[in-house]
């Protein structure tokens, strides 16, 4: 019994019956793995197919999204102007009604005086007598003795 061949058979019996069993279990695994490599080599064809015209979409897009920023930058800086622009119109209104109102109040006065000197009654005019040297030196106007007519 200390046959070596007759050991060594059966361990190479041995390993090849335990690499059948390996090789029978392994079988689903390995129809597994090629239905993954061809599901793999599918997608891969897909991505081949569809990643260019879509990143060329991303790529205009962005181009796209920049074009609409600057055109909205514009749209703003415009805005400002136009802001500014009312702003100044507004002032310079303020300015003619202030200038407006102080007119019409000058020529509303005018007016009102021009009306009180219509409505007042005629006054006749006395004649007036020349000063002479000695009415000139009195002090006042009470002292003054009227020239005679």
């Amino acid at each position: 019994m200390i046959d070596p061949l007759f050991w060594l058979g059966l361990s190479l019996l041995l390993v090849a019956v335990s690499l059948t069993a390996v090789l029978i279990a392994a079988l689903p695994a390995f129809r597994d793995l090629s239905r993954a490599s061809r599901s793999a080599e599918k997608l891969f064809d897909t991505l081949c197919r569809e990643f260019p015209p879509t990143l060329e979409a991303i790529r205009l897009t962005g181009l796209e999204i920049t074009e609409l920023t600057d055109e909205l930058n514009d749209g703003v800086a415009r805005a400002a102007q136009v802001a500014q622009q009312v702003d100044t119109s507004l002032t310079t209104v303020r300015q003619q009604v202030r200038r407006a109102h102080h007119g019409t109040r000058t020529v509303l006065v005018g007016l009102k005086a021009a009306w009180k000197t219509f409505r007042q009654p005629a006054r006749r005019s006395k004649p007036r007598a020349r000063m002479t040297d000695q009415t000139r030196m009195l002090p006042s106007g009470r002292d003054r003795t009227p020239p005679p007519p």
